[in-house]
């Protein structure tokens, strides 16, 4: 089960249990000015659906989504914008699918053949008309909606804590060189992991061990280019938070996917800077208290392509916990 702190609205279900949880995604693309999404045609069940499956045990739900999207339709794209859940029942009790949606840049899709066997790109509205579960219908109107706002087409920003490190009581060394701990290091690969989910192509860190060893899997799996920055050290906030604040608006200027590894006691004015970049009702989803983010725990943000640098979406992750 995910550890992910993502949390589906259940208001036709209140306080019942989820007894199955899975993730899918919405494919979409523009095509002469107009937008077109990607149906999947499941041959078991002869209907017509989204991506989506059922998640595995050690992963997070963004890593069930886009696996398996990668699966069925062997598109291994980064997840956009949330898109709400759904929720039905079935023989075991009451099911949430978490869905993105995904823009498709002129992949070719190969459906698997045993679980898919036909995919069909098509208007919204015919979407909605051939689409089996009427559920299924909600996360598709979100989306068109979001296009109709120019809210779909985004870039991930993420803010990501630094995994677990050692005791200071029980370093002596040079703070800088406090390394992470065994549980850290774990966590550190489940990072990782996580963050294919978004693939940020730049990495930028504070120098500090802790926060290096943090982004080191995924940088090495991914081959993102990792930028050292002093200003997000916990010694240069303290003297001078601006410069921390000045670090992260400019991560916004090349509109370019990124992660930004910071410690603890940075985190308010990371966020503080972020808000800066959202309305109120997006800025109050943000973490505003001690300790804000648990170690290795990140906050995703979602800033729409163009001039503006608005973020339009926010969500919360904690890598896979063992």
């Amino acid at each position: 089960m995910s550890s992910d702190a993502l949390v589906a609205d259940q208001t036709d279900h209140p306080g019942e249990p989820i007894a199955v949880v899975a993730a899918g995604a919405l494919p979409w693309r523009v095509t002469k000015d107009r937008l077109e999404v990607l149906l999947i045609h499941r041959p078991r069940y002869d209907d017509w659906s989204w991506p989506k499956g059922k998640i595995d045990d050690g992963e997070t739900v963004p890593e069930c989504a886009v696996r398996e999207v990668r699966e069925e339709i062997g598109l291994d794209a980064p997840l956009g914008i949330p898109l709400p859940p759904i929720h039905y029942h079935v023989a075991s009790g009451l099911k949430v699918v978490h869905y993105w949606a995904v823009k498709v840049n002129g992949a070719r899709l190969v459906p698997d053949g045993k679980e898919v066997d036909s995919v069909m790109w098509c208007s919204p509205e015919r979407a909605a008309s051939l689409l089996s579960n009427p559920s299924d219908v909600v996360p598709l109107e979100y989306l068109r909606e979001a296009h109709v706002r120019r809210e779909l087409d985004t870039w991930p920003l993420i803010v990501l804590r630094h995994a677990k490190a050692k005791p200071r009581s029980s370093w002596s060394k040079a703070e800088g060189e406090r390394p992470l701990a065994a549980t850290g290091t774990r966590q550190a690969q489940a990072v990782g992991r996580m963050l294919q989910a978004w693939k940020p192509s730049r990495v930028v860190t504070s120098p500090w061990l802790r926060c290096v060893a943090t982004v080191a899997p995924y940088a090495k799996a991914s081959g993102a280019k990792v930028k050292l920055v002093e200003a997000l050290t916990e010694h240069r906030h303290h003297r001078n938070p601006k410069k921390t604040a000045n670090a992260v608006e400019a991560l916004f200027d090349k509109q370019r996917t990124v992660v930004v590894c910071t410690h603890r006691p940075a985190l308010p004015t990371v966020l503080r800077q972020v808000a800066e970049h959202m309305p109120a009702r997006l800025a109050g989803l943000l973490p505003s208290k001690e300790p804000y983010l648990s170690p290795g725990e990140a906050v995703v943000c979602h800033v729409a392509n163009g001039g503006k640098s608005k973020i339009v979406a926010v969500e919360q992750f904690k890598p896979f916990d063992d």
